[in-house]
């Protein structure tokens, strides 16, 4: 007796399943004429392939970059990893020591927290005070955990000025940004920036607009540092809007000299970025500690490309303590992990951390095999917790909020000009899918296609 046409009955549900979904995918896939797109979706359970087109296929990534440099923080960096920001006095001297923190002074963190906002240049200041500090020499800032290339060579220079552009630093500080308000009110325009603060002059040349739209604009000084130049129209009120500044370091120790002073304690000396000297004697004044799990949810829920640069130059910091964090050493660091997947370099090419850069690429293929590494790993819990739920929050907040998709899609989603992805863990009826979405090209439906394709799953696979 055989038992083959048995098996045959009992798998043919699960074969023809899987058939729809592919032909239901494909119809997606040709809707999208013009546009480059690679698709794999893969079963958590071994990592068999369910479906495929042009899986392997290297193409811009966007912003599931960050799901690459997450995973290899986690990997190299280890899931209990935290930055440590140090204030110590040395002499009259007050000392700083960054850790690359992308966080310190984040609003969004310290709201979750139930810190008040701009609270650490305050604390810093009392801590002082409580010691009977009645005045400091200079303000030194070591940033030199990172080096000094703050700003990546491939990033659009015309954008630089903009949040997920910010610079990338040794101390960061409020993601390296003021938030800039326009009030235009009985013939006047008036500016406020967030936090406040004399480091940055701001130069008013918004219009007051009686009708029609309006909108404003900040601009950098092209011959002034640390000067923004205002421009267009308001009418009644134009922001809070976040604009990146230039020196972070430096801004920051703007910020806590002027904490001191109003503490009532002098600073009699300069702001100096620079490295302490190690041999001297350096009393610890305070201490910040920022969890690895707040800066994979910020970089992989919220998209917050400071999070993911830090990261990528920690990374590199870390594999290779004689130099001081790089993109150069992000590069090598990100390669490497991939390697250790047994992914063939011709799937990848890695430029930054955030995916910013258009140089990146990344196949389908290659996203699910991190996902699929992280997945089977122990961390997976805390590399689950970072991305973005359907309808929930995050980068999905507003995505997928039916209830037969509410909750159920977990990921990151990625969007340059030309550029559309999504990369996560769909979780359906029969148990979980990951999967990975990458669309290259002008084509207007990829934003639909992608959604299609992901539901498509969750309804047959």
């Amino acid at each position: 007796m055989t038992l083959w046409p048995l098996a045959v009955l009992v798998l043919t549900p699960a074969l023809v399943a899987r058939a729809d979904l592919a032909s239901r995918i494909d119809r997606i896939i040709r809707s999208c004429d013009g546009a480059d797109l690679s698709v794999h979706l893969i079963s958590p359970r071994g990592g068999r392939t369910i479906y495929g087109y042009q899986a392997t296929r290297p193409l811009i990534p966007a912003s599931n970059m960050k799901l690459v440099t997450t995973a290899a923080a986690i990997r190299f960096l280890g899931p209990g990893f935290t930055y440590k920001t140090r204030v110590y006095l040395c002499g009259q001297d007050l000392v700083i020591v960054g850790s690359g923190d992308p966080l310190l002074g984040d609003r969004q963190t310290d709201r979750a927290y139930g810190r008040r906002p701009d609270w650490i240049p305050a604390e810093i200041a009392e801590r002082l005070s409580k010691r009977k500090i009645a005045q400091v020499g200079d303000i030194i800032l070591d940033s030199t955990v990172f080096d000094d290339q703050r700003v990546h060579p491939n990033w659009p220079t015309d954008q630089l000025n903009r949040w997920y552009a910010s610079e990338v630093c040794g101390i960061n500080y409020n993601c390296n940004c003021v938030a800039i308000t326009v009030i235009a009110q009985g013939g006047q325009v008036r500016v406020a920036m967030d936090p406040q603060n004399t480091y940055l002059h701001l130069i008013n040349r918004v219009q007051q607009a009686v009708s029609g739209p309006t909108g404003v604009g900040a601009y950098r000084h092209p011959d002034l540092p640390n000067t923004l130049i205002l421009k267009g129209t308001c009418r009644g009120q134009e922001g809070p809007f976040d604009v990146a500044i230039e020196r972070p370091a430096i801004f920051f120790g703007v910020l806590v000299a002027e904490a001191l002073v109003r503490a009532g304690i002098q600073v009699c000396g300069r702001l100096i970025e620079g490295p302490v000297q190690s041999d001297l004697p350096m009393d610890l004044v305070w201490e910040h500690q920022t969890p690895l799990k707040d800066c994979l949810a910020r970089a992989n829920k919220d998209s917050l490309g400071l999070a993911a640069e830090a990261l990528f130059k920690t990374t590199a910091a870390t594999l290779d303590t004689a130099s001081p964090g790089s993109w150069a050493g992000g590069r090598e660091a990100l390669t490497r992990y991939l390697s250790s997947l047994g992914l063939d370099q011709g799937q990848f090419r890695i430029d930054d951390g955030s995916g910013l850069s258009r140089a990146n690429r990344l196949s389908a293929a290659c996203l699910t095999r991190v996902l699929y590494d992280m997945y089977s790993d122990p961390s997976w819990s805390l590399f689950e917790g970072s991305l973005a739920v359907a309808g929930v929050d995050g980068t999905l907040e507003r995505y997928f909020d039916q209830a037969l998709f509410k909750g159920k899609i977990i990921g990151k989603t990625g969007y340059l000009v030309g550029v559309r992805s999504l990369s996560g863990v769909c979780k359906t009826a029969r148990g979980d899918v990951i999967f990975s979405i990458i669309a290259n090209g002008p084509n207007g439906n990829t934003k639909k296609a992608i959604a299609d394709i992901v539901k498509a799953i969750l309804e047959e696979a």
